[in-house]
């Protein structure tokens, strides 16, 4: 593979990051070695720093491996992501291949656990903006303050507010915001799925802040 180094680099680097390039390779084009090696002759010159084999890898199999990313996140522009991050694990782990078994295996297990990963990071976000979101709704309902007195009397009107819910749904906004616990945790304490306690807080929300306008 003498004229390997020649090629076109299947790695860009911006940021002093690395990262596989998106658009379509060309290496088995511009050398015959790597159209005609098999996957493992390319993943073992990919272990030996050769950025044109992960080129030929990517020509074969970023097709499959989007795909396969796309059925579990759902959003194109994540697969995509998804592609990236798993051709950057071949460059960086490709010593981790199990001598003998199948390449394209090895890349569908990757794919596959890179885009549950994702999936998982996009729903935290996702409760993090709700938890954000409910914690806005009661700063917005709550009357400004401007003195500690005015303080005390801002907590007792709300304390009011709170015990003319119903129950349930006092318990999990007091157990949100007095205890600092998550949806998460206020269901598991209470044995309650979390969509029954997400529930629950938006409509008590809701009733806090027609009853503090009230005040």
């Amino acid at each position: 593979m003498q004229n390997a180094v020649a090629i076109r680099p299947a790695i860009s680097r911006t940021g002093g990051k690395q990262r596989v390039e998106s658009t379509r390779y060309t290496t088995a084009d511009h050398d015959p070695l790597i159209g005609a090696a098999s996957d493992t002759e390319l993943l073992a010159w990919v272990c030996r720093g050769e950025e044109p084999a992960l080129g030929g890898l990517y020509d074969r199999y970023h097709r499959l491996v989007y795909s396969i990313a796309l059925r579990i996140v759902g959003e194109r522009e994540q697969a995509e992501e998804v592609v990236q991050d798993v051709f950057q694990a071949v460059w960086q782990s490709a010593g981790g291949f199990q001598p003998g078994g199948s390449v394209a295996a090895w890349l569908i297990g990757i794919a596959r656990h890179r885009a549950i990963d994702a999936t998982r990071s996009r729903r935290f976000r996702a409760r993090a903006r709700e938890d954000q979101l409910d914690e806005a709704q009661v700063a917005h309902a709550a009357p400004a303050a401007e003195s500690d007195a005015e303080v005390l009397i801002v907590r007792a009107t709300v304390r009011a507010a709170l015990a003319e819910l119903p129950a349930a749904q006092r318990q999990a906004i007091e157990l949100s915001y007095y205890g600092g616990l998550s949806h998460a945790e206020i269901a598991d304490r209470l044995g309650e799925p979390v969509g029954t306690v997400k529930s629950r807080m938006r409509l008590g929300l809701l009733k806090l802040r027609d009853l503090l306008k009230a005040e």
